[in-house]
Order: structure tokens, then C-alpha cells, then sequence
């Protein structure tokens, strides 16, 4: 008999995506044996330091997961993320770290004010909102890189380490803490799954679907904007595309981690194997000095595959 079925449906993606995380660093370790001599996918220090660059993506990837629940999708997660961070290093001080994350907040607002209440498709809406963003941050800064640098807590939290173990982490750690338990231990959760099953049938049962899905897409500008604010603080200064790298390797973790891509199944869980998956994967493919335009090839061809395989069924809404 064959091991994954005697597993439950929703936990079939995750044995599959922690299978390919093995076969990733065993073909990685196998590769570098032979070309370098040394296997740094075991190495201890490596490991953490490609988690500490994982965490960004990790946290983005967290906030796009409760919009896919309700079968929605937000594009405007790059220039949010850069927004953020633009906004935090330009105001500093105290100030910074709020107003960074109130932008996000704003942004996820009216995102999902576009989306629940407007009725716009959400690629639409939030592609339009990606692309005023830019359009204010470029008049911003007059089209020039931005002359800041980040605060000493930016810093603190993106690149400095306790007990060994880099502060990103940590924080990653946390934002999966209430993600998990957002989604399965509050109202709003069990509302979020609701709603990506069948709208419709949602909202005669008295669930407020709107602000769900408000609720939803501001979740998403929230952990965009921490992302933003942390790696403005790894790199100690915010710039001009920063979270362009981060839309479609987001949206890939978590459709590999099992997120029915329509809505109204998945488990945090499966996102976090989706995000270490694309970390090891992107580290692989360094290590092998692939381009960037094949790794962007390779996501894409991923979300395809995933497409194919969740998305047949057909979305159960409205």
C-alpha cells in the first residue's frame, strides 16, 4: 500500500513537499561534494543563515496563505513590502517600526474594502493597488534611491542573533504562532475557511463574509509590511523594488504547502514545508550559479503544476 494514502488528504502536500526538501538537500550536498569538496547544506551556520534570509519570505508567505483561503490572491505584497520599508527608514526614530506597519495595514484595508465590498476581482484590485504604490513611492523620492538607513531596532531584529540563533527567526516564529492559532483556534479562522469553501453558504449562516475577507487582506498587508521593516533592517536601508523578489516565491510556498488554491483548505503547517522547500531550493539553485530569470522560471512552472493538480475541482463560492 502506498504510505500517503493511509495519511488525511490535508496532510498528503505536506509529506510531499518535506519529501522534496530531503531530495533538494540530498542533491545539493551530492553537487557540492563533487564540484567544491565540502557539503554546506549540512553545515549548521549555513543552515541558519539561509533560514534568516527565509524568515522575509516566511512571513509574507503567512500573510498570502489567509488570502488564498478564501480563494483570493494578493499581488500588491511587493510594493507594500517596499512601501514599508521606504516609509520606516524615511521617518525613523521610534516612529519607524509603527509607520511602517500602519502602511501595511492601510494598504491590506483597501485592499480588502476593494475586494469585499466594490466586488473587484482581487488580481485586479490588488495588482492596481501594487502599482499606485510605486507610483508614490517613486514620486516619493523623485525617482532617486532613498538616502536613509534603518533604525538600531530594525537592525536588532534583522540581522543581530540570540543564543546563536538569528533574531528573524524568532520573529518568524512568532508571526507563525498566531497565524496558527488565528486560523484554527479563533472565530475568524474558522470563518476564513468558511468563506474560501462556499461564500454564499457562509453568509446565510450569519458569517459577516465582507469583513473576512477585509480581515484577510489586512492580515496580508501586516505581515508584507513586517517583512518590509526586516529586511530594510538586514540590509540597512530601504530601496526601489525590494519586494519584487518575493511575490511569486510566496505564492508558491504555500500553494506547495497543500493551500488549495480556490480557498477553503489548508494548514499553516504545510506553509512553513512550502517555505523551507523554496529556501532550499533557492540555495541549491545559488549554489549551481543559476540565473535568476530560470529560478523565476521554475516558481512560475511550480504554481502551473500545483494549479493543475488543486484547482480541478473547481471553486465551491457564490
Amino acid at each position: 500500500m502506498n504510505p500517503l494514502t493511509r495519511l488525511a488528504p490535508e496532510n498528503r502536500p505536506i509529506a510531499i513537499a518535506a519529501a522534496f526538501v530531503l531530495v533538494i538537500v540530498l542533491v545539493g550536498t551530492g553537487y557540492t561534494l563533487a564540484t567544491q569538496g565540502s557539503a554546506p547544506l549540512l553545515n549548521p551556520g549555513y543552515l541558519l543563515q539561509q533560514l534568516q534570509i527565509g524568515a522575509f519570505l516566511g512571513i509574507c508567505a503567512a500573510g498570502m496563505m489567509v488570502v488564498i483561503l478564501l480563494g483570493h490572491i494578493d499581488l500588491s505584497v511587493p510594493w507594500v513590502l517596499t512601501a514599508a520599508a521606504m516609509m520606516a527608514t524615511a521617518v525613523g526614530g521610534p516612529a519607524a517600526i509603527p509607520v511602517g506597519l500602519a502602511i501595511g495595514l492601510a494598504a491590506g484595508l483597501f485592499n480588502g474594502f476593494g475586494v469585499a465590498f466594490l466586488r473587484i476581482p482581487s488580481m485586479i484590485f490588488t495588482l492596481g493597488v501594487d502599482s499606485v504604490m510605486r507610483g508614490l513611492m517613486v514620486a516619493h523620492t523623485g525617482g532617486f534611491a532613498p538616502q536613509t538607513a534603518a533604525t538600531p531596532l530594525m537592525r536588532t531584529l534583522a540581522a543581530e542573533k540570540v543564543l546563536g540563533i538569528p533574531v528573524p527567526i524568532f520573529v518568524w516564529a512568532g508571526v507563525s504562532v498566531i497565524i496558527a492559532l488565528l486560523l484554527r483556534r479563533t472565530a475568524f479562522g474558522r470563518s476564513v475557511y468558511a468563506t474560501g469553501a462556499k461564500e454564499r453558504a457562509a453568509y446565510l449562516s450569519g458569517i459577516r463574509t465582507r469583513l473576512v475577507i477585509v480581515g484577510a487582506f489586512m492580515t496580508s498587508g501586516l505581515c508584507a509590511a513586517t517583512a518590509g521593516v526586516l529586511l530594510a533592517g538586514y540590509s540597512n536601508k530601504a530601496y526601489q523594488g525590494m519586494g519584487n523578489a518575493f511575490l511569486l516565491p510566496a505564492i508558491a510556498a504555500v500553494v506547495l504547502g497543500g493551500t488549495h488554491i480556490l480557498g477553503g483548505r489548508g494548514r499553516y503547517l504545510g506553509t512553513l514545508v512550502g517555505v523551507v522547500l523554496i529556501v532550499f531550493l533557492n540555495s541549491v539553485l545559488s549554489i549551481m550559479q543559476m540565473p535568476e530569470s530560470a529560478r523565476q522560471i521554475i516558481y512560475g512552472a511550480v504554481i502551473i503544476g500545483m494549479l493543475l493538480v488543486y484547482g480541478r475541482g473547481g471553486r465551491k463560492t457564490s
